[in-house]
């Protein structure tokens, strides 16, 4: 069987969440984050005692909203990350950890109530056969999240001319030493993200659209999410990106059905095993 992984980017991220373990995260910012992503997922559709997976978990942040209303979360991921999860949730005993990737995920086919993969398989080779390797675990029926970066097929030219720019830099920034890749990270995240972000919200508060406002999405988040996000974005070498109507058509040929897009975050969807 291929590897569906890359060591560079699986090392990055170990690093990457063993210094932003999320133990800094305010717990009323990480709810709001957290429904960003779950709000379209079907809860009340879950049997009871319902055993599900997140595939690609980092330091387990979703696992420890997502564990109290499960019966047991399967958390896997190849990287170093796992052990960052496993001390975040050592009170979760309906937990189980697993250290591999998508294409070798341990649980049987068929098997899974639900699962969910937030900002991972974007980072794989193949997105696509990753996405059917997690369909694959789940049973007839069962709801699947997902949440891939978009192509920014909702913004105007001059919004994709800078995002262009951006990952121009990105490709150099993501292939230096992991120390570097935090030095640089960080002070991008004080000299772009932050001003940007806090001049969205002041703009907001003034009545502007800042609909395509660069880094609007962060104005009411935390410098320590943006210090995560920012060596996140840039600290990692691969990064594929899709379209609505891409992404709709890839969990269709995967085996989902019934997709549903987050209406203020389209490139999130949640579709069933058909």
């Amino acid at each position: 069987m291929t590897e569906n992984l890359d060591k560079n980017v699986v090392a990055g991220f170990g690093d990457e969440w063993s210094r932003f373990d999320q133990s800094a995260l305010d717990e009323s910012e990480l709810r709001e984050m957290f429904e960003n992503y779950f709000n379209i997922f079907p809860w009340h559709e879950l049997p009871k005692n319902s055993v599900g997976f997140d595939l690609g978990c980092g330091s387990g942040r979703w696992a420890r909203l997502v564990a109290p209303r499960v019966g047991t979360l399967h958390l896997i991921d190849p990287s170093d990350a796992l052990d960052v999860a496993k001390k975040n949730l050592k009170e979760e005993t309906n937990c189980i950890f697993h250290r591999a990737s998508v294409e070798i995920i341990p649980l049987d086919n068929g098997s899974c109530d639900f699962g969910y993969s937030l900002g991972v398989l974007h980072h794989v080779p193949d997105t696509e056969a990753g996405l059917r390797a997690c369909v694959e675990k789940l049973k007839k029926g069962a709801p699947f999240l997902l949440y891939l970066y978009y192509r920014f097929d909702n913004k105007p030219p001059w919004f994709r001319a800078m995002w262009k720019a951006s990952d121009a830099v990105r490709g150099v920034i993501s292939r230096l030493p992991h120390s570097s890749r935090y030095v640089v990270s960080q002070v991008i995240a004080a000299t772009v993200y932050l001003p940007l972000a806090r001049t969205a919200k002041v703009l907001e508060r003034s009545g502007a659209n800042i609909e395509n406002f660069p880094l609007s999405q962060y104005r009411n988040n935390s410098f320590y999410t943006m210090r995560t996000d920012a060596l996140d974005r840039f600290g990692t070498r691969l990064e594929r990106r899709f379209t609505k109507a891409e992404m709709k058509e890839m969990m269709e040929r995967s085996g989902l059905e019934n997709i549903t897009f987050n209406q203020t975050s389209f490139w999130t969807a949640v579709g069933y095993k058909a």
